[in-house]
């Protein structure tokens, strides 16, 4: 009920936002027009585009990823399905030779399978993530597909699914030759997958770097540990479980729904929204064109979210936050014990961020405890300071610091 309740809200403020976006932009045109200052406008434009931003539907975002520099010179990019299952898309950005960059120079560089979180937001969340790697290595993205878009017949999809996807992709893609970069929430089903092939005597990847995840979430648990801890798994079912509603492809689909997860992420952090939409008015106001871009930006992707198949939801909320199998090593995936110790030639980085509010301090780094059959000089830490969740894989710290220090590691243990 909640959710079709939610797709007749969307229905009904859809006209609402259009008129306020058509009305914001022929007073943003007026304004323009006039020779002088003209402050009850820009007010009201102000307060007619705010309207927009808060009634809109968020889609799901582009990569647009168009061109981008490799050493001197820049070369265009476009992208590639080179797998696909009905829940995920295995994509590959290609990048085209030019008269100054040969065909054989851009081969030649390091092949990176950047895993994305399915835990509320597409792929795209990471496009800066993509851009930053692309610079100096062929990317390959894995893009979940949103639950409410699978039929029922498909089946259904949960954690051990999302393990087997990310073997099935890597054996793809050429497991000895690829780096793996698993950020947020596969850090756990990329870990547990490597694991699995070292343990069959399977290739496993050159490298594995995971950033700011759960490896361990008993360690500095946050407010998401917290809840998963004080709840038990019945409420979690109760209260945030919902079936998709006709028209959508998915209807009769029983998912953790988007609108939810959002609401969510909103209320940890609801005084700093609230800011970010004052300073977005104000910005109207004074014609700040660069601050308006910037949030418009931020928020198309931050709002655009996507439902998950309940049984991977629960079972991620039990596995890993509630019984942390991982890290107690009583995990198993389709029958078979999940031991990481077993992975002695990939090499391991782990990032976190000093200030990140949903993987908390040592959760990520406690991988390096987990993996003892990899050499110490095969293993590296970084802790990023004054870095919060999003910053350790897009925005300026990310750009500057971090991304120099996992090229150069991939580099280091690339042979």
């Amino acid at each position: 009920m909640l959710y079709a309740i939610q797709d007749l809200q969307r229905t009904w403020l859809r006209p609402v936002s259009q008129f306020a976006r058509g009305t914001a932009d022929t007073l943003h045109a007026t304004s323009a027009r006039i020779p002088f200052p003209a402050p009850g406008l820009r007010i009201a434009e102000a307060s007619w585009a705010l309207m927009h931003r808060l009634t809109k539907t968020f889609e799901k975002p582009m990569f647009s990823i168009t061109s981008v520099s490799v050493g001197a010179h820049e070369v265009p990019v476009f992208e590639e399905l080179v797998e696909s299952t009905p829940f995920c898309r295995l994509m590959a950005f290609r990048r085209l030779p030019t008269a100054h960059v040969s065909a054989e120079t851009l081969s030649a560089q390091p092949r990176v399978l950047i895993v994305a979180p399915l835990s509320g937001h597409f792929a795209t969340l990471l496009r800066d993530t993509v851009k930053s790697m692309l610079h100096e290595h062929n990317v390959f993205v894995t893009d979940w597909v949103d639950a409410r878009e699978i039929p029922v017949n498909q089946g259904t999809f949960g954690l051990d699914d999302y393990v087997l996807h990310v073997q099935r992709f890597l054996r793809t893609l050429g497991t000895e030759s690829v780096h793996v970069m698993a950020v947020c929430q596969p850090t756990v089903p990329c870990l547990a997958a490597v694991a699995l092939m070292a343990s069959r005597g399977e290739a496993t990847p050159r490298s594995l770097i995971l950033m700011g995840g759960p490896v361990d979430a008993r360690k500095s648990p946050t407010a998401v540990n917290k809840l998963a801890m004080e709840r038990d798994l019945s409420w979690f079912e109760r209260n945030l479980l919902q079936t998709v509603p006709r028209p959508h492809a998915g209807h009769g689909r029983r998912v953790y729904p988007g609108f939810l997860q959002l609401t969510a992420f909103v209320s940890m952090n609801r005084k700093r929204h609230m800011e970010s939409y004052r300073d977005y008015f104000i910005d109207r106001v004074k014609g700040d064109d660069a601050a308006v871009e910037a949030h418009e930006r931020f928020y198309d992707e931050y709002n655009a979210v996507l439902d998950m198949d309940a049984p991977y939801y629960l079972e991620t909320v039990r596995k890993v936050f509630q019984e942390f199998a991982l890290a107690r090593g009583t995990w198993h995936v389709a029958g078979e014990h999940v031991v990481p110790a077993d992975i002695t030639t990939t090499a391991l980085m782990t990032i976190e961020g000093a200030d990140d509010d949903i993987s908390g301090l040592g959760q990520t780094q406690a991988a390096h405890d987990l993996c003892t059959g990899i050499s110490s000089d095969r293993k590296q830490h970084h802790t990023a300071e004054d870095c919060g969740h999003y910053g350790i894989f897009s925005g300026r710290r990310w750009r500057e610091s971090i991304a120099p220090l996992v090229h150069t590691f991939i580099q280091t243990h690339g042979a």
